[in-house]
């Protein structure tokens, strides 16, 4: 058995070389040496307005079927007719693609209906379902099912299956497995999927409405967490609520954030909720943090400079009340992602204006790392492009952060415009995954299941070069999210109690036990992403299924 007093010798060289947060409140002093950007592919035929993870290793990607003709064909010869369309009746470029990790490879598949500004999550069993968009799609549901590269699945389609327009929505997986889906423009309701019958309706909800800044809106996309008490966090503009959708009643309400800033679209803020650490028996402290967005009146007032302001705000206190930070660099259309290490990558974005077409200035290139213990920002390594409006990142299991889209102006457009259609695809790894880190990198060998049960221990059989401490070891899970419009939806992280590690002599490898989460409301049913981290380098992750 290994406890907090063992701990095991390393050379001076590999300590200095791949120091990450050894100790709370000692920052990686190699944050700004040690990342990269890697350009994967140079066109994909279509632009990553939308992207998700799937427990496969794939990652399906979609824009819009009113953009006109993509750069890739669809296969065997196949089109799509549809007389509603604003740009192309007749076509037969594809607008969605399956992505394979490891291969850098992608296939196009076949949506009909048009999936501008829709929204996603995925269910239990690791199915996508993808809601709404604009005409023909605003009440589209769409499912996508994985399965292998080789194989032939595509998407499924249900034209009319939601029961009011959703576009510019929010999705959110809940902890019976089902999926709510909030707001939209000019939609001031929610709704469930899968519904009940083909009688059930929307319910009211007049927070969206009375978050409404007019013409401007301000409060599409609005920012949705589930809480650990199964209720839900949702902000909208500049306010913020705790709300009991069950019984569709407001629980709570928070100070509005300060300085009058909005922070949903088309302002376009962005939003992550910090990881929910289970290791310790008190309550989970739940903290939300709001980043960036655009000066109220800036959708019309032309290209007004970016919000530099975060927001954090910890609802777990008696009387929570935002903590304000300043980033470095001022940015709308940002994407926030959780990394394994529980600190924050702020990437995309423009530094003037808003969302909408050629509405924004001044590419934010240099993504941002947060670290919530020292609240402080480093700015990284600059990539290869811009990445504007209907950009979009997600985290992959090997810890990298993959980036793609980009077209701030009508169709696929790569002339004669200041910001040309982006098709292609990077990734970005952050300085964990230096080689300088390898030492002290583990990489998981086994997990007694793939299947995780709620309070039921489990083992992670892991090698080591050089193991420090159990004390700078955790395990923890996360859940990939559905990226469009600067919100990661369903992005989650849980760290797992952690009970005891173990060494086997003979093959040098260890054995971690842990605990699966408490509640389905602290990690609702699904696919989540495993990762061990020690002494701040993760290692790749393991899928495991929480049922």
């Amino acid at each position: 058995m290994i406890n907090s007093k063992n701990t095991f010798i390393v050379t001076t060289s590999i300590l200095c070389l791949s120091m990450a947060i050894l100790s709370e409140g000692q920052a990686n002093p190699f944050l700004l040496q040690l990342d990269r950007w890697e350009m994967l592919l140079p066109s994909i035929g279509i632009s990553a307005m939308h992207m998700q993870l799937l427990h496969n290793g794939m990652v399906v990607m979609f824009d819009r079927t009113d953009f006109g003709t993509s750069n890739v064909s669809l296969p065997g010869g196949i089109c799509r007719y549809d007389p509603t369309d604003t740009a192309v009746k007749f076509d037969c470029s594809a607008h969605s693609v399956l992505y394979d990790v490891v291969s850098n490879t992608y296939r196009p598949l076949n949506v009909q209906t048009d999936t501008w500004c829709s929204s996603g999550a995925v269910l239990p069993n690791g199915t996508l379902v993808q809601t709404g968009g604009y005409n023909d799609g605003e009440r589209a549901a769409r499912m996508f099912t994985p399965c292998g590269y080789s194989e032939t699945c595509d998407w499924i389609e249900f034209p009319q299956y939601l029961s009011q327009r959703r576009w510019y929505a929010t999705n959110q997986i809940l902890p019976d497995g089902r999926i709510i889906l909030v707001g939209g423009r000019r939609q001031f309701n929610y709704e469930l999927f899968p519904r009940h019958d083909s009688r059930s309706r929307s319910s009211r909800f007049e927070f969206l409405r009375e978050t409404s800044d007019g013409s401007n809106e301000n409060n599409l996309y609005p920012f949705l967490h589930l809480l650990p008490d199964g209720n839900l966090f949702v902000f909208a503009n500049t306010r913020s609520i705790v709300f009991d959708y069950k019984k569709n009643r407001i629980v709570k309400e928070f100070p509005e954030i300060p300085g009058g800033d909005p922070r949903n679209y088309p302002s376009s803020g962005s939003s992550i909720l910090f990881p929910l650490d289970e290791t310790n028996n008190t309550n989970v402290e739940v903290e939300i943090m709001v980043c960036g967005g655009s000066p109220k009146g800036g959708f019309s007032h032309g290209f007004t400079r970016a919000t530099s302001t975060c927001g954090r705000l910890k609802l777990s206190d008696q009387n929570p009340s935002w903590e304000m930070e300043t980033m470095p660099l001022p940015r709308v259309m940002g994407d926030m992602l959780l990394l394994p290490t529980g600190d924050v990558i702020i990437v995309n974005g423009a530094g003037a204006g808003t969302a909408g077409w050629e509405k924004a200035r001044d590419p934010v290139i240099q993504p941002l790392i947060y670290q919530p213990f020292d609240h402080l920002f480093s700015v990284m390594s600059t990539p290869s492009r811009p990445r504007m409006y209907h950009s979009s990142a997600v985290l992959l299991p090997d810890g990298r952060v993959l980036v793609g889209g980009s077209n701030p102006h009508v169709y696929y457009n790569f002339t004669n415009v200041e910001y040309p259609t982006d098709l292609s695809l990077e990734a970005y790894s952050p300085p964990y995954l230096s080689f300088t880190s390898d030492p002290i990198r583990p990489k998981i060998l086994l997990t007694s299941d793939k299947v995780l049960s709620y309070k039921r221990l489990f083992n992670v059989d892991f090698s080591i070069a050089q193991f420090l401490t159990v004390d700078l070891l955790s395990v923890r899970i996360v859940a990939p999210s559905f990226t469009t419009h600067s919100f990661a939806m369903n992005q989650r992280m849980v760290i797992l109690k952690l009970l005891s590690v173990t060494r086997d002599q003979l093959t040098n490898s260890y054995r971690v036990s842990a605990v699966g989460p408490s509640t389905r409301e602290i990690a609702p049913p699904g696919y989540y992403m495993m990762f061990l981290v020690h002494a701040g380098i993760p290692s790749s992750a393991a899928w495991v299924q929480i049922e």
